[in-house]
């Protein structure tokens, strides 16, 4: 098992959000599964031809996300992050929720408005 990582130079994505989706989608498929030890910081920035630190802010965006926790002198490992994904995903679903309600959206509104966002998220 290893970590599969390729950096698209003439992406507009800058590459620490490359990488964050990357293992992000890497252990939430299971291709890295929980406890998988990644490399260090400076060892993957190397290996990707990137600045330390760019890779050490995905590496905190991946933390602050639940998808890896880093274990001091141990290393940094994928965490069980299907947990937290979806708590934090339903957390901010029930904010937005009553956010529209508040301004007085439809349902058909609020849809249409997460619809929009997510096709220009994910580029659809």
């Amino acid at each position: 098992m290893t970590l599969k990582i390729v950096i698209d130079t003439d992406s507009t994505t800058a590459p620490f959000e490359q990488l964050r989706a990357h293992v992000a989608a890497q252990a939430r498929s299971g291709a890295l599964p929980v406890g998988y030890r990644l490399p260090t910081v400076r060892g993957l920035a190397e290996e990707l031809g990137l600045a330390a630190n760019t890779v050490a802010k995905a590496y905190r965006a991946l933390e602050a996300d639940g998808v890896i926790e880093t274990r001091g002198r141990h290393g940094t490992f994928v965490a069980a992050a299907g947990d937290a994904a979806e708590r934090r995903a339903a957390t901010a679903a029930q904010a937005y929720a009553e956010q529209v309600h508040r301004l007085g959206l439809s349902r058909a509104d609020a849809d249409a408005a997460v619809e929009d966002a997510l096709r220009a998220t994910y580029g659809e």
